[in-house]
């Protein structure tokens, strides 16, 4: 059975993006590992639309209760959560802006972590539903340190991930650009060599 790959790019600088680069030579991986592999672009630099108050109406309504106007309103968003839940792989560049995730990356998990599709609250607590799969997050900054007290775009992208079902998540960091960009591209690329 064939693999499918959703990679969604989320950096704003089309040319002469390290976080681009990075997630292009991960799914350069992951093909030559799975000849089969399917693979869907998201690049947010093309748009994303962000919720609003129609949107969570037509969210929170009954499924089987919704108007065609609901049905509209999610449609763009029930794309994005297709391509997410069919996906066996998921690798998500996230360069850091600002010491977080870019708004349209964070507009792109609002459209797909959705109660009763990506999660369910029970008893014990919420409960991810999009298990089994693998991701690959490529975090790059330019003085901010991956995983350092100031670093909140990787704890997050990895607690969101987390509660939506998907627990194997691999870290490729590129960091510190502005110091030495050599370095933390050269230390990320070894990573992705040693990927399995």
């Amino acid at each position: 059975m064939s693999k499918k790959l959703l990679c969604v790019n989320s950096s704003m600088r089309v040319e002469a993006s390290r976080s681009r680069a990075l997630t292009s030579s991960v799914v350069t991986h992951l093909a030559q590992r799975h000849t089969d592999l399917s693979v869907i672009q998201r690049d947010l630099s093309e748009g994303i639309e962000f919720i609003d108050s129609k949107w969570i109406e037509a969210n929170f309504t009954a499924p089987d209760a919704r108007s065609p106007e609901h049905q509209q309103i999610l449609s763009y968003s029930d794309v994005l959560f297709n391509e997410l839940q069919e996906a066996d792989f998921l690798v998500v560049g996230a360069p850091i802006y600002n010491f977080g995730v870019p708004a349209a990356l964070k507009a792109w998990i609002d459209m797909v972590v959705r109660a009763k599709e990506a999660f369910t609250y029970t008893d014990n607590g919420p409960t991810g539903l999009l298990k089994g799969k693998r991701a690959y997050v490529v975090v790059t900054s330019g003085g901010t340190k991956a995983g350092s007290d100031v670093d909140y775009a990787w704890p997050y992208l990895k607690h969101i991930l987390s509660f939506v079902g998907i627990t194997d998540v691999v870290l490729i960091d590129s960091d510190l650009a502005g110091i030495d960009a050599a370095t933390g591209n050269a230390n990320a690329l070894k990573k992705i060599e040693q990927l399995t």
